[in-house]
Order: structure tokens, then sequence, then C-alpha cells
């Protein structure tokens, strides 16, 4: 079978790279410069041909490509370290006001698109917290989009939610997906789970199985307890450890060791309900022991539900997992209780100190998240590369040269104001949105949806469209990339498309985007087949290579 190739940065411990290769594509390159994450990553991925304890802001993109013997690759996925913009650092005002404080590792992000343009994947996946969308008052989240168009990329951002997914807890990511340009068909927004995800597991299926702990007490390498095994899988079946945790894989259950708390802390615990934090707890009249302000730490504790998500597991798990307690033992989770909930498999290893554990856990990319996203982009991929083949569009009409494409969207854009656009018929509205994929190919429709404040006049590269009506060129959003003068188009073709009245291939109309670029370059679906006869020829190595 040919497998698409991928580059890892910021791999971690592997979170990315697992999910990738579950989805079918071949890792040629992992780098961290976290030396304990990269030991777990060699640990794990021992086929993975280079994986590298590199400081990527002095390590070069032309150094990898001399390591790996490529200087292009199909996809490139990370995530640059987030805690820059972790919603959790606006306590002291570090994303925020005028506290605002410096943190070098959110300009990382630069480091990604560095590689990005020297490599040209064809998809690149950028993975963050939400908190980017608000840090420094969504400088960054503007400017990861902004400088990925400037590179060649038809850039959106989009927001996950993992429960959904599959994954047990309530983590919400932040996803940057940038295709390149001369690949004219659009990523679409529904990531689906994967095959093997249940429907929206609980914390208890992830890891009710496991054998009871006592505080500081536990085992790096344990016996499983099968017959517990065996009464979990008859209440809640075989789907989360078999199919995503794998269990029937691993024949030691390892870092199941319960980390020590003081008794205090331990009576405190005690005090709690399933499901309950100490703010809570507080309001019913119970008065905890512990030293800190009761009113700047009154969710100091939390004791998770068996019967609900997990809350996000964070590095944050190696300074002391007071908000992830046990929800029926006198202790905070495991490693291999956060690791299961991150959708680990049970044979991934973690040979390091436990404290190291819960930190490359904490900061790793859910492997049955990263499986749907490589799932979504290996989809992408294989439809894009048969749509360029096509010569005989199915969409009809579309425009036949820029100056109709002109004349089409005009008609809209002199509608001016909403209720002049919902007048307008369907097909003429067809005319003009059409036109909008044949002069923009690097406008993507999701990011219609959420433009941000910020405009700029600066001259871009569409001469011929400037020539004619300059404001169907500036101002535009910085963020989105959408013109101004187009706001109210994209706002009336995302109505008529959730009420049904554009279908789902016009209002992603990718045709009118391949035939923009055969207008502009005749010779286009000649280059994409010679483009697409090398990837097979280059797949066609790598599957003899690899058998």
């Amino acid at each position: 079978m040919n497998r698409w190739t991928c580059i890892d940065l910021f791999c971690g411990c592997g979170g990315f790279s697992l999910g990738m290769e579950r989805a079918g594509f071949k890792c040629l390159a992992a780098i961290d410069f976290n030396h304990e994450a990269v030991e777990v990553f060699k640990n794990n991925f021992p086929a993975v041909p280079q994986v590298l304890e590199k400081d990527l802001t002095k390590f070069t993109p032309a150094s990898l490509a001399k390591l790996i013997g490529a200087s292009q690759v199909d996809t490139i996925v990370g995530g640059p370290p987030c805690q820059g913009f972790s919603t959790a650092r606006q306590r002291d005002g570090a994303n925020h006001g005028v506290r605002l404080k410096e943190d070098p590792r959110r300009y990382l992000y630069q480091e990604f698109l560095r590689y990005v343009e020297f490599f040209q994947p064809k998809v690149f996946v950028m993975e963050n917290v939400l908190g980017i969308r608000s840090a420094s008052g969504g400088e960054y989240f503007t400017r990861v989009q902004k400088e990925a168009r400037a590179i060649g990329y038809r850039v959106h951002a989009q927001v996950e939610n993992c429960v959904e997914l599959g994954l047990p807890q309530k983590r919400r990511r932040q996803l940057f997906i940038g295709t390149r340009l001369d690949l004219p068909d659009y990523f679409r927004p529904e990531i689906k789970p994967a095959p093997r995800a249940c429907d929206l597991p609980s914390l208890w299926e992830a890891i009710g199985d496991l054998p009871p702990v006592k505080a500081g007490e536990g085992e790096e390498v344990s016996d499983y307890d099968l017959e517990r095994r065996k009464a979990h899988v008859e209440r809640f079946g075989r789907r989360y450890l078999y199919d995503v945790l794998e269990v029937q894989r691993a024949n030691k259950l390892v870092a199941h060791r319960a980390r020590p708390h003081s008794e205090r802390d331990l009576r405190d615990f005690a005090l709690l309900k399933e499901g309950e934090n100490s703010k809570e707890a507080m309001e019913r009249g119970i008065k905890f022991e512990f030293p800190y302000d009761k009113e700047t730490f009154q969710d100091r504790y939390t004791r998770q539900h068996r019967n609900e998500p997990c809350s996000t597991i964070v590095a944050h798990l190696s300074k002391d997992g007071l908000m992830f307690i046990h929800p029926t033992q006198n202790r905070s989770l495991t490693p291999r209780e956060a690791a299961r909930i991150q959708s680990f498999p049970d044979w991934f290893n973690f040979p390091i100190a436990r404290t190291h554990q819960f930190r490359v856990i904490g900061n790793a990319v859910p492997p049955l998240v990263s499986e749907a996203i490589g799932l979504a982009v290996k989809v992408y991929l294989e439809k894009t590369m048969k749509k360029t083949d096509r010569i005989k569009f199915l969409i009809e009409p579309l425009p036949k040269n820029d100056k109709q494409a002109l004349e089409w969207l005009l008609h809209l854009v002199h509608a001016a104001d909403e209720k002049s656009l919902r007048k307008i018929s369907a097909d003429e509205f067809k005319c003009g949105w059409f036109s909008v994929g044949f002069l923009y190919p690097g406008l993507h429709p999701d990011g219609a949806l959420d433009h941000g404040t910020e405009t700029s006049s600066e001259i871009t590269n569409h001469v011929e469209t400037r020539k004619i009506e300059p404001r169907l060129i500036a101002p535009y959003y910085v963020e989105s990339g959408w013109p101004v003068a187009l706001a109210p188009v994209a706002k009336e073709a995302w109505r008529r498309f959730e009420a049904e009245e554009l279908k789902d291939e016009e209002f992603y109309c990718s045709e009118a985007v391949v035939a923009g670029m055969v207008h502009r370059c005749p010779d286009l679906t000649d280059e994409v087949r010679v483009e697409r006869d090398r990837i097979s020829r280059e797949h066609g190595k790598a599957t003899a290579a690899s058998n």
C-alpha cells in the first residue's frame, strides 16, 4: 500500500505521529528539543528514520532534508509549545492587558512555518490551545494565518471538540490547516472520528479496569487484574480497551504508580463527592485544611466523575495532580491513567521518571485525535489528486475568464445590504459565488466565518483585479484574508448553505478554483499529472523499501 509521508515538528513523545501512522502515513522525521520526550519517542517508534533532539530555532530545514534525503514531503504536522497561549496564564496577566509578559514560545509557530516554506508540503496541520485565539488580543491567531498565506497556503482555523472524536476528556483544541495553493480543493472542516473510536466514552471506560492503588504506591511494571478487566468488558464492551488502548498487545501494566500526597491533602480529598471541586464543596459547608487563600484557590481540588469525560489532561499534572483526583480512590491519577485518557495504547511505554511521564503525556496531541486528523488529510489528498486531473467540469456555470468572473461578482458586491443580497436569484448568486473561487484561490469559505477586526490596505498580488476594481482587493481582513467588500457576500453564502439553498459542492466549489487556475495557467493540468505521477513513483519506492 502506498503511504503518504509526513514530518512531525515539536513532536513531543509522539502522540501526533502515532495517530498519523495509524491513518496510513509514513513518518520520515520527528523533532523536539525536550530530552525526555525524544527518549519516549525513540522507544516507541523504532522505525522512524530520524528522531532528533534539536532546537528548531537553530536546526535548519536544509539540514533535515539532507538527513532524510528529501526536500519535499506530503504533510507537516506539529504542535508548537502552547504554554505561552494557555488561558491558565491569564491569572498572572501573561496573556492580556498592560501586564502582558513576553514569552518566546509564542513565536515558535514561525519555526514551524519556516519548515513548511522549505519543504512545501501539500498540507500542514498546526495544533494549539484555544488560548491562542485571545492571547495578546488575538495577535498570534491572526499572524499564523497571515504568515501562512504569505508563503503560498490556503489556510483556515477550526476548533475541535475532542470528546466528539472519541476522547474521554473535556478537551478543545485549535487547529490551523493549510493546503498548498496549487492543490485547488478545499479542506473540509468536518473531521470525523477514527473507526476505532467509541461514541462519547466516559472516564471509567478508559480506566475502570485498572487495579486499585493507594497514594504513593504501585509499581512501574505490574500485572493486570484480568478478572477486573473481564467484569469491565461485560459492562462497557471491548471497544475502548481493545480498539483504542490495544490492551491485547501489552503483557504487563506499566506506569500505574500513584504519587504520594500529604496526610492533610488526603483528608481534604476524602471530603469531596464524586465530580465535585473544592469550591462546590465549600458552598455546601465543607471546611478544608489546605493553607492556601480560600478565595483565590477555591477550585484547588477536583474529584473526577466516573460517568463523565475527565478534565483536560495538562502538563501541570507533573506538579501536583490536585485537580485530577481519582473518582473512587483517595489519590490523584497515575501516569497510565492519564495516558489512557489521552488515548495512548497500553503498549506505549514511558521509560522516564514519573514527573516527566506526566509532563510528556499532558503536552501530547492525543493519538485518537491525530488519527482522525490524519484520516481527514488522507481523504483530502487522495480526492484532490483525482480532482485536479479532471478536464470536464461538472459544476455550472463557471466563469470563462477573469472579466466574466468580475462581472458576476460585482453584481453581488453592488447589492449594498443584506436584504438586497437575499433578493438575488439562486442562479445569479451561484455565478457570483463561483467567481470568488475563480478569482481568489487562496481564500477558504470557512475563513469567512470569523474575519477578526484588523484590516489592511497593503497591495496584494491580484494585479488584474486591482486594475478593474480596487475595492475587491483592499482593504481586506488580515486574519481571514477576505476583502472587506466580499464579507457580506460570504455571509450570504453561509446563510444559503446552512439553509440548503447551496449544495455542499456548490458552497465548497473547488471546480471554480480549478477553472480559474486553468484559465491563468493552461498547462496546469499537465503539471498536475506530472506531480501525481511523481508522487505515485515515490510511494511505490517507499512501499518497496518498507517491504
